[in-house]
């Protein structure tokens, strides 16, 4: 069975790929696989750049095949903001709370028509000696004026998905997959990862 390494630390993001990558028919390693692997800075103004750098490093570091994503939020109102810096919105090490509570203080008082967003995924595979191959998932929705439900991580109490007009912490992980940026970008690696594999 073909091996791939995932280029994330992020253990809530490691679950969810690993359970969307189930039926790739691949043997799934994690960083926790290589130890002494230290993740570059996510330091490029793009999340193609950051993607492509993570799974080069993890690539060149385990010799084998690996995926990285780079994602994030971008509301419509902020120009584009939180984007790259999602993660660490708050400041360096910031937690999922501390980045949600900056971004509702930064929508203070904008109306629901205005709180337009979208989470973006760009997923980034390199095998040995190989150039990088992305692809992209785009999910639109909008920030709403108060976190609402317990499940998933980062901005997803906050995220509403108008078509079913609640936030991804509201929706089950399956429902979420269908529809979400890491979904619908995991899908695309899928298919490119039979062809290259």
């Amino acid at each position: 069975m073909k091996k791939l390494v995932l280029a994330t630390n992020n253990q809530a993001k490691a679950i969810e790929i690993m359970a969307l990558l189930s039926n790739c028919k691949l043997q799934l390693l994690s960083l926790q696989d290589f130890p002494g692997f230290k993740m570059p800075e996510e330091d490029c103004t793009t999340f193609t750049g950051n993607a492509i750098k993570k799974a080069v490093a993890v690539s060149n570091f385990t010799g084998l095949p690996a995926m990285a994503d780079d994602s994030g939020l971008e509301v419509d109102f902020l120009g584009g903001r939180p984007g790259v810096h999602s993660a660490r919105y708050a400041g360096i090490g910031s937690s999922d709370g501390e980045n949600n509570a900056l971004l509702l203080k930064e929508l203070d008082g904008v109306p629901p028509a205005k709180r337009g967003a979208c989470f973006k995924c760009v997923i980034a595979i390199v095998l040995p000696g190989s150039a990088a191959k992305t692809v992209e998932g785009i999910c639109r929705g909008r920030i709403a004026e108060v976190a609402q439900g317990k499940g998933g991580f980062g901005y997803d109490p906050l995220f509403i998905y108008e078509e079913e007009g609640i936030t991804f912490a509201q929706m089950t992980g399956t429902a979420k997959s269908k529809v979400s940026h890491r979904g619908i970008a995991l899908r695309k690696a899928c298919n490119l990862l039979k062809e290259i594999l």
